[in-house]
C-alpha cells in the first residue's frame, strides 16, 4: 500500500477498514484479540492506518516466508 495516501490522524474503526480494504468486523476481532495496535477511546476504537497498514505487510511477508520454508 502507499502509506502516502493514508490519513495521519487517528480513524474510526469503520472508516479505517475502508482505507485498509479490509472488514470492519476482521478489523475489529484482529485489535480485540491484540494482533493489531488501535487506541481505544470510550467505546469507539480509533485505528492510525499507516501503523496497521504496516503491520500488516509484516504479517504477510512472515506468511510468504513460512509458506516458502515447506
Amino acid at each position: 500500500m502507499n502509506e502516502s495516501r493514508h490519513p495521519t490522524e487517528p480513524l474510526p474503526l469503520h472508516v479505517a477498514a475502508r482505507y485498509l480494504r479490509v472488514p470492519a468486523r476482521w478489523l475489529r476481532e484482529e485489535i480485540e484479540a491484540g494482533r493489531l495496535p488501535a487506541l481505544r477511546a470510550g467505546r469507539s476504537i480509533l485505528v492510525h492506518v499507516p501503523t496497521v497498514s504496516a503491520a500488516l505487510a509484516e504479517r504477510a511477508k512472515a506468511e510468504r516466508a513460512e509458506g516458502g520454508a515447506e
